[in-house]
């Protein structure tokens, strides 16, 4: 029995004894376990909390304060100088891969190859990579409908159609408009430069010897032109207005006193009275030039500037006048033109057409002026120059009605210009306005009576100014016949100084800067009866020219340049949506290269320097072995020894799993 017990005894022990084994290979077993895990890397004496980057996904959990087993000591040991290598080469991949996997196969059980995917800032790598597909694919939709949408707009020129009829509706002359208080008061300042042709050799010339004159000025004054009396007529489609002119001198723009200043000129007057006579007998001829002689008068006089402009009392027109009382006897260039108007007009508003917009529908009641002799020269053509219509294209003839040259001119597209930032077409009068009829046969209604014309490049305007023989022209006879120039020395043409030109801004058709020059010439023959003509050459003498000019003020150029900004941006809406949709093209371009490139991007740490201390011998490593049969030699196959280390890989299969 006593042998039974200890037998039963020894039984007990050895199962205890087993018992014990076994729990020590399950506590192997945990903690091998443990270690195959390296989000679990976080127990006994390797802290890795400290060196971990945020965003691996680590938890950090306390140090649990068990006793290690006197067998572990070297292995705990070796973990620590592994874990810091680890830990390191762990935040390496982190910070030169965002996303990688960590392979881990155990020193002590070769086991199945384990992997975990790490992906930053605690993010899965899945949904990373489904957020950045969707990203892709919902740019490419966008960019496709800008594309298409973008490109159908500008093939309909939807945006275009519609600014354009809202700048036709806007720009009409109603006073709910925008366009029409500017209209009504002017806001440009208006200047009226007067240069004279000062004769320096009158003795010479009334000798049969050529002229020569020298110009002065300019003597500058400010033109004010409100529209007064204004009266919408025919339901709105027509304005009536009276445009009143007022002058003011300008000292600091001009180059002297005008009433100081003198000037020795033709005398009109005397001229005048001599062309009228012409017709008459040879003997009332001759005892009107005696009567000349008595009074001193001469075929030139000196004046001062402001005489010869605004008016002096003359003594041929005083005696005219005491038996004609309607005939004035004072004498003025711009006589009785300070606070008048030159007629009543009637406009178009342009609310039936806009390309009526500002056009003269009557001048003093005509529609039609009665002084020349063919029907299109009597025409009364354009506007007035204040305004023109919107949407001004470069190939289109523009009219205007000037009421001093009694005539309508056209202006042609010269070039593109640039006035304080807004951009204009230069219009001008092309050299046929003011051809001979025999070069443009269109001029030939201008010749009163039929046939009795001149050459290139001046008008006669006789036929509105009470038989005067005075003559029109550009300043220095620009673009006119060389005889006309060479008749008088003095005289430079040149196109920068003597050129007519309005720049216009297209879309609105408003004139931005304007440049209107016109030489004022008198007739000079000889006319029997009047011994002092009798050795002069025939000349179209200049008197003197005006350069009226106008530029837009600051003010209406920064609200002009911001409407035109509008107006680009709502018309080129096409274009910008068609930009955008090229600009997300490229967007989603890189895009897809670069989620291409971190899909294929591989990174790979060799663990196995880490984990050296692993490769030792078994008798110099505590650890139980978990196969069931001790000693069982390895399956592996030759070509796959056993692994004693890791390494980090990224492939496209693994980031998918993100």
């Amino acid at each position: 029995m006593g042998s039974d017990d200890d037998d039963d005894d020894d039984d007990d022990d050895d199962d205890d004894d087993d018992d014990d084994d076994d729990d020590d290979d399950d506590d192997d077993d945990d903690k091998l376990r443990e270690y195959e895990h390296p989000h679990l890397v976080q127990t006994h004496s390797a802290r890795l909390d400290e060196c971990v980057a945020p965003g691996l996904g680590w938890r950090e959990e306390e140090e649990e304060e068990e006793e290690e087993e006197e067998g572990y000591s070297s292995l705990d040991q070796r973990l620590q100088t592994a874990a810091a290598s680890f830990c390191r080469l762990l935040s390496a991949a982190r910070s030169s891969a965002p996303q990688f996997s960590l392979a881990w196969r155990s020193p002590w059980t070769h086991s199945t190859r384990r992997e975990v995917l790490f992906c930053p800032e605690n993010t899965t790598t899945s949904s990373t990579m489904t957020r950045r597909s969707c990203a892709i694919y919902a740019t490419g939709i966008v960019c496709a409908h800008l594309l298409i949408v973008g490109i159908a707009l500008v093939v309909a020129q939807v945006f275009q159609t519609m600014i354009h009829s809202r700048l036709k509706q806007e720009l009409t002359l109603t006073e709910k408009s925008r366009v029409f208080e500017s209209w009504k008061n002017p806001p440009p300042p208006v200047y009226m430069e007067y240069y004279f042709f000062n004769v320096t050799n009158p003795e010479e010339f009334l000798a049969g010897g050529k002229a020569s004159v020298k110009q002065i000025g300019p003597y500058t004054y400010r033109e004010y032109r409100p529209r007064e009396n204004v009266t919408f007529l025919e339901n709105g489609t027509k304005v009536y207005a009276l445009n009143p002119k007022t002058f003011v001198f300008v000292p600091e723009k001009s180059a002297g006193d005008p009433t100081v200043d003198i000037v020795r000129t033709v005398n009109i007057p005397f001229v005048v009275v001599m062309d009228q006579l012409n017709s008459y007998s040879f003997f009332l001829r001759t005892f009107v030039s005696m009567y000349m002689n008595s009074l001193g008068v001469e075929l030139f006089m000196t004046r001062t500037v402001h005489e010869v402009l605004w008016g002096f009392k003359d003594p041929i027109l005083t005696k005219v006048h005491s038996m004609k009382p309607d005939v004035d006897e004072y004498f003025g260039l711009m006589w009785k033109k300070n606070g008048t108007h030159e007629g009543e007009f009637v406009f178009h508003t342009g609310e039936q057409n806009y390309l009526d917009y500002g056009k003269i529908d009557t001048w003093d009641g005509m529609r039609e002026m009665p002084w020349w002799s063919s029907n299109q020269s009597n025409m009364i053509n354009g506007t007035d120059g204040a305004v023109f219509h919107p949407l001004i294209n470069r190939n289109e003839l523009l009219y205007i009605f000037a009421a001093d040259l009694c005539r309508s001119i056209h202006l042609a597209y010269v070039k593109d210009v640039e006035v304080k930032g807004i951009q204009a077409y230069r219009f001008a009068p092309p050299s046929d306005v003011l051809m001979s009829p025999k070069d443009n046969p269109t001029n030939e209604g201008f010749c009163v009576p039929a046939g009795d014309c001149l050459g290139t490049g001046v008008l006669k305007v006789s036929v509105c100014r009470q038989g005067a023989p005075i003559v029109v022209s550009f300043p220095h006879f620009y673009q006119a016949d060389p005889a006309y120039i060479n008749a008088v020395e003095g005289l430079n043409p040149n196109k920068e100084e003597h050129e007519t030109y309005l720049d216009l801004q297209p879309t609105t058709g408003v004139p931005i800067r304007a440049c209107k020059r016109a030489q004022l010439n008198i007739i000079l023959k000889r006319v029997t009866g009047f011994p002092k003509t009798k050795h002069l050459n025939e000349t179209i003498f200049p008197i003197m020219f005006v350069n009226e000019t106008a530029t837009i003020d600051d003010d209406s150029a920064n609200q002009m340049r911001s409407l035109l900004l509008i107006v680009t941006l709502v018309s080129n809406f096409p274009l910008l949506i068609v930009g955008m949709g090229i600009i997300l093209l490229l967007v989603l371009v890189v895009l897809f290269c670069r989620n291409r490139q971190k899909k294929n991007d591989v990174k790979r740490i060799d663990f196995t320097e880490a984990f050296h201390s692993f490769t030792t011998a078994k008798d110099e490593t505590a650890y139980t072995q978990v196969s069931d049969k001790p000693d069982e030699p390895s399956t592996t196959p030759a070509a796959q020894p056993a692994r004693n280390g890791s390494y980090i890989a990224m492939s496209p299969v693994e980031a998918q799993k993100c």
